[in-house]
């Protein structure tokens, strides 16, 4: 699902700057995760299943079409025309349920390439609030799924620490996210406040 990797500068608060590192997916694509046993039969009947979703979208009057499918690591790529909205994706899904597949029980939802972001959060002291025990990636995560302003968002792996300086005990957290490939959700958390304990705490 990796597709894409950027880096946001959140030190720069007139204009948002998000730097594309690596080309990946493009969003005209529709990712399903299926089995192996799932994406071989998919595969083997492939044109008609373009043909029948095709009508499918019609349908629905969208001006999406699907071009062709091909596998990957973690399934099967459908490839558009257009960026599909969200109603597309729900007749891809409904038509992908009702196919004759093996088990539908390992088959995920259709979605849309996405993103892995790098958020920086800083104003969190080093040291858990009156305590000597440095604060971990456990405690991090115990806290962004607590606040409202982290709803809906899905971390990548665990938070990376760094003690600002020496003698200061104050901490520069790195948060990896999955985000869309508009990026809002990380448009949406950037110059964002929340609490700590008593501090007050910057992404």
């Amino acid at each position: 699902m990796v597709s894409t990797t950027k880096i946001i500068n959140s030190e720069d608060k007139s204009k948002l700057k998000l730097n594309i590192t690596t080309k990946g997916s493009s969003r005209k694509q529709v990712i399903v995760s299926i089995s192996n046993d799932n994406k071989a039969k998919f595969i083997e009947s492939s044109s008609t299943h373009i043909t029948n979703l095709n009508r499918a979208l019609k349908n629905i009057k969208s001006e999406v079409m699907a071009d062709f499918v091909c596998m990957d690591q973690t399934g099967i790529i459908i490839v558009t025309n257009k960026v599909t909205s969200s109603l597309n994706l729900q007749t891809i899904k409904k038509y992908i349920k009702n196919a004759n597949l093996i088990d539908l029980n390992k088959v995920i939802a259709p979605q849309l390439p996405q993103l892995k972001l790098y958020l920086k959060i800083i104003g969190i002291p080093y040291l858990v609030e009156n305590t000597n025990i440095p604060i971990s990636s456990d405690v991090v995560k115990s806290i962004i799924k607590s606040n409202h302003i982290f709803n809906n968002i899905m971390v990548t792996s665990k938070s990376y620490i760094i003690k600002v300086l020496s003698k200061l005990d104050m901490a520069i957290i790195w948060l990896d996210i999955w985000d869309v490939q508009s990026s809002s959700k990380a448009k949406g958390l950037i110059n964002r406040c929340f609490n700590i304990g008593s501090h007050i705490a910057i992404i």
